[in-house]
């Protein structure tokens, strides 16, 4: 079963079956994410083509260093000076059967504020 995600910063992937840590079953989930700097609502969605727009890269990532300091960006030079803007990451996986009836936690440890994380179409928080 494919699972579809678009997340705005997202640093690793576990999952747990409520057992001690020894049991638990951790993943590196950093690589071979698409990402996209626009501001469109439509890329949340499932069937988003895959062309040369997006780009592949690994995270963690910070797309607004890649651009020009200026003091006049939103950041203003008390934020860095650097741009504002929407950047989307997404990735596409498998999920492997013998997680089924497992909890799956996905946790956040490099997001940027006003972030919103999409699975299968739906907001998810």
């Amino acid at each position: 079963m494919k699972h579809f995600l678009i997340f705005t910063v997202v640093i690793s992937f576990f999952t747990s079956c409520s057992m001690p840590e020894k049991f638990r079953e951790t993943a590196d989930f950093t690589e071979n994410w698409q990402f996209l700097l626009a501001d469109s609502i439509e890329n949340y969605a499932v069937n988003i083509p895959d062309n040369a727009a997006w780009r592949t890269l690994n995270l963690p990532h910070d797309w607004s260093i890649e651009a020009d300091f200026s003091e006049t960006n939103p950041a203003t030079p008390g934020g860095g000076a650097l741009p504002g803007g929407v950047g989307w990451y997404r990735k596409v996986f498998e999920i492997d059967r013998k997680w089924k009836d497992k909890k799956i936690f996905i946790d956040f440890d490099g997001i940027y504020c006003n972030s919103e994380v999409w699975m299968n179409g739906a907001s998810i928080g």
